[in-house]
């Protein structure tokens, strides 16, 4: 009776003993991890990334068997290498077998595997379903570190989702760029060329024209001398005639007709002392000079300070990036200071 007491005993201990490495693994003793599997319950990361349960036993005849996510797999040494690391209690395992996933795991993604619908729409249902489920989610506040590790996987599910949308969308606008940029270079020539030749062009008559600038300012300086001239003797003669006496009217009807041709004579070069256009060309393809106001910064400091005091919308965007990118290098300039923030990356 003893001996039959001892060896049940024996079995009993084998059994509990079979469970030892992965209970102890449980409370975090991971015991030597070794070629030869460890009888218990784990998970293992799919192709998807999503988590699948793994069972791992050893039957009454010596073997052992191992299953994932329900399928048998035959190698389980293989198997074991990857799970051995990550076990999981039985009632984890058997919420997951049911389809309950793991409280650390967002839900599945939605998408389309049949390979026959567009990428991008693919793609797009797969975000939606994404985003659907994470809305609902954030309707209630992180209170569990299982909560807290299901966002930092969706949020690399997220970013993944934008990294195969980024790299789709080159492939896709890839041929257009290229179309685009053959389209430029059939015609760059013609859209550029003509325009600097044009320019080179202006450039040259620029001396003739200012040549004539300079004669028709010579013009003008001399008709309004002359007018001032005639106007003055006509002045004269007018006050000579009034002052003379003893005049017969005749003499006196001529002086004030000398006077008056004197001063329409002074009239008519006053008005061709006005400016008169220097140009080149016909209506429609003239050339003419062109007095342009040209910004010169004398003083970069004094006109920084008076742009920001107006509040310039682009300078403050560079000066603002500016400060980032020397805030990321550790090196701040007068006028900024690095500070220290919490952000969740």
């Amino acid at each position: 009776m003893n001996d039959m007491f001892e060896q049940a005993g024996a079995v009993a201990a084998k059994i509990v003993d079979r469970w030892s490495w992965w209970q102890n693994a449980l409370r975090g003793n991971f015991g030597p991890i070794h070629s030869e599997p460890q009888q218990g319950y784990y998970r293992v990361r799919g192709k998807d990334g999503q988590w699948e349960p793994v069972a791992i036993w050893l039957d009454d005849g010596g073997a052992w068997l191992a299953y994932r996510s329900g399928r048998e797999v035959r190698d389980v040494e293989h198997l074991w290498t990857f799970a051995c690391r990550f076990p999981i209690e039985h009632a984890i395992y058997e919420k997951a077998m049911a389809g309950g996933g793991f409280d650390d795991e967002p839900p599945a993604p939605i998408g389309d595997n049949s390979g026959d619908i567009d990428p991008f729409e693919a793609l797009r249902i797969e975000y939606l379903g994404e985003k659907e489920q994470a809305e609902e989610f954030m309707k209630q506040p992180v209170k569990t570190q299982a909560q807290a590790d299901k966002v930092a996987i969706w949020s690399k599910r997220l970013t993944a989702i934008k990294t195969k949308a980024e790299g789709l969308h080159k492939v896709e606008k890839q041929p257009h760029l290229d179309a685009g940029r053959a389209v430029d270079d059939k015609w760059r020539e013609l859209k550029s060329d003509p325009d600097d030749l044009a320019k080179q062009l202006k450039a040259h008559i620029k001396p003739f024209l200012q040549e004539q600038i300079r004669a028709e300012e010579e013009r003008q300086r001399k008709a309004r001398e002359e007018a001032a001239k005639l106007r003055e003797a006509a002045e004269e003669k007018a006050r000579r005639a009034a002052a003379e006496t003893g005049n017969t009217e005749a003499e006196d009807a001529a002086t004030a007709s000398e006077a008056a041709t004197l001063a329409r004579r002074a009239e008519q070069l006053e008005q061709e002392a006005e400016a008169r256009k220097v140009n080149a060309g016909r209506t429609g393809a003239r050339v003419s000079m062109r007095t342009v106001k040209v910004g010169v910064v004398t003083d970069y400091s004094k006109a920084a300070a008076a742009l920001v005091a107006m509040k310039h919308k682009t300078l403050i965007e560079t000066i603002d990036t500016l400060a980032q990118r020397a805030a990321t290098a550790g090196l701040p300039f007068d006028g900024m200071e690095i500070r220290e923030e919490e952000k969740v990356v």
